[in-house]
């Protein structure tokens, strides 16, 4: 009897499990012995270990000899290596000399690049870059470490390959950690800038999880075609674009942005504890993650060299990785499309009965659920020591607690709003219409980011529709539980990268997967006792606030940053 209850939704979540896995773990890595052409984090862990041996940042001794190694690396692997001077500028002065305590009136930044021509030097060269230089007292084995040594490995398995008509240039910056120094020099003032026709930055941001395309040039609709094709274990949101072009942040591909370039940035984000921090050294480094970063690199790089041109500028584009297989991309007009599906879906799978006060009474549940839910999310992030006096670096070496105080929540008020009985499909519906109408403002002012709003909709609105319609069906029930498993191993997998990304300042970024997870459910939820709703939703909200008060209490992490 219990399994005859409970038994879609239990497959539905473990599936979701499984896919959420999927798209947030980064594959295995590469034995130093598999094909010379291929790329490995075994062959690439050689440079690493030697370069992110020591703290290495601007204008350190440490730093020179990891420069004199670099430019010895690149002339092994057979290309025209040498050391581009400049000078910091006064504000990147002034916080190297916070950093170090000392007084120094000027200080000189080497950038090291090097040339592997092509046979056809008419053609604009392709530009790989990271960061050679770290913030102070860190090794810096993921920034930019991994970065770098990607590199140099895409680099040895292009060679692999046999020359390219397209120049490869390799750029790695110096004073990237005091204000994009390095970076700014050359896009101002190299030569070798007028040469390049497509950019390929690779960045860190913590110390593992997957590698990501967060951001690109604008017109991207023909450079992310590029991209789908080509990468085979891709990760890569249009989301990601969007945001982080509305926040204050910057990397090397900056000033890159500034000139007519087809442009990619590639990051990875986890263990965010070791973001910038004195523990990340090669021990602590995951393996997997440079292993997802080089072979993303190594697949585009390779791409961009044997295109007949470069993508063209065309108008942006929607996309994303499904679960790290492949690239879904579309133009954003489809989330019209997607919308009117879903809403259709739902409106076939309605009943005469009670139309307009179950929906309702659905859609009066589902604003409760993110408006009463933010507010306490908030206020459980103030409980957990955000606010003005918090140290960011401790804040996220705390994400995998406040992750479990986000989810313990959402539970909290999922059995609080929804638990007490299966919703008709007419309150399903208008539990839906307010998610609807924040796809609909999406589409209007951020098409390209509203996929994961749209597109679900249109997924769990088939799923009730299957289960409204055919609910004996076994195929409709094994349709409803992928459709739900699909919806909600996505929001898991996008809800993680939220928390990684904006969690610790906002802690309510996770309603909205939930949300949408909480659409995902309703088809194939049954529904429990008021005393048991109760007692779960009690439960957890307890729990979450003695979350709260765990992460406020504990002591400073190990893991921040000495500067």
């Amino acid at each position: 009897m219990m399994l005859r209850k409970w038994g879609l939704l239990f497959a539905a979540l473990c599936l979701a499990l499984i896919l959420a896995a999927m798209a947030i773990m980064p594959p295995t890595p590469q034995a130093a012995n598999i094909a010379a052409d291929k790329f490995s984090s075994a062959r690439a862990m050689t440079d690493l270990r030697i370069i992110a041996a020591r703290p290495h940042p601007t204008g350190s001794a440490e730093n020179a000899k990891v420069r004199d190694y670099l430019v010895t690396r690149l002339k092994s692997l057979g290309l025209e290596a040498g050391m581009s001077e400049s000078q910091l500028g006064e504000r990147a002065l002034k916080r190297l000399n916070k950093w170090s305590g000392e007084a120094k009136s000027e200080q000189a930044i080497f950038n090291v690049i090097g040339v592997l021509p092509g046979t056809d030097l008419s053609k604009p060269a392709v530009l790989l870059m990271a960061h050679h230089d770290t913030v102070w007292d860190s090794p810096g084995a993921a920034d930019d470490t991994v970065g770098v040594v990607s590199i140099l490995e895409i680099v040895r398995a292009i060679k692999e390959s046999g020359p390219n008509e397209r120049s490869l240039i390799v750029l790695f910056t110096d004073g990237e950690e005091v204000g994009l120094s390095g970076a700014r020099h050359f896009f101002k003032e190299n030569p070798l800038r007028e040469k390049v026709g497509a950019v390929i930055n690779f960045e860190a941001r913590g110390g593992g999880g997957t590698a990501n395309l967060f951001q690109t040039s604008k017109k991207n609709g023909a450079a992310v075609k590029v991209f789908a094709r080509a990468v085979k274990q891709p990760s890569a949101s249009s989301l990601s674009t969007f945001v982080y072009n509305v926040l204050p942040n910057d990397t090397d591909l900056t000033p890159a942005l500034e000139g007519d370039y087809t442009a990619y940035n590639i990051a990875n984000i986890g263990d965010a504890e070791y973001y910038h921090s004195p523990k990340i050294d090669v021990q602590a480094l995951d393996e997997r993650t440079l292993q997802h970063m080089g072979s993303q690199g190594l697949d585009l790089t390779r791409a961009l060299l044997l295109a007949d041109d470069l993508p063209a500028k065309k108008p942006d584009a929607t996309f994303f990785d499904l679960f790290g297989l492949f690239t879904v991309i579309y133009a954003p007009i489809w989330g019209w499309v997607f919308l009117v599906a879903g809403g259709l879906c739902y409106g076939f799978s309605q009943t005469q009965e009670n139309r307009v006060k179950d929906a309702v009474w659905g859609a009066m549940k589902m604003v409760g659920f993110l408006g009463l839910g933010g507010v306490v999310l908030y206020a459980l992030n103030m409980l957990s020591g955000h606010g003005g006096s918090a140290n960011y670096y401790d804040r996220l070496a705390a994400i995998g607690k406040l992750e479990a105080l986000a989810l313990l929540f959402c539970i909290a008020a999922f059995f609080a709003a929804f638990g007490r009985t299966a919703l008709s499909a007419n309150a399903r519906f208008g539990a839906a219409l307010p998610i609807f109408i924040l796809g609909i403002v999406g589409q209007v002012f951020a098409p390209t980011a509203t996929y994961f709003i749209t597109l679900p909709l249109l997924l769990c609105g088939l799923a009730t529709l299957l289960i409204r319609r055919w609910p004996e069906k076994i195929w409709a029930k094994v349709g409803a539980v992928i459709l739900a498993a699909g919806v909600i191993g996505y929001m898991i997998s996008l809800g993680h990268l939220l928390m990684l990304g904006v969690g610790p300042d906002m802690l309510s970024v996770a309603l909205l997967p939930a949300a949408i997870s909480v659409l995902a459910i309703l088809p194939l939820y049954k529904g429990v006792s008021k005393r048991t709703a109760n007692l779960i939703s009690a439960l957890c909200l307890v729990v979450s606030v003695g979350v709260a008060l765990w992460i406020r209490l504990d002591p400073i992490a190990t893991t921040v940053p000495l500067y």
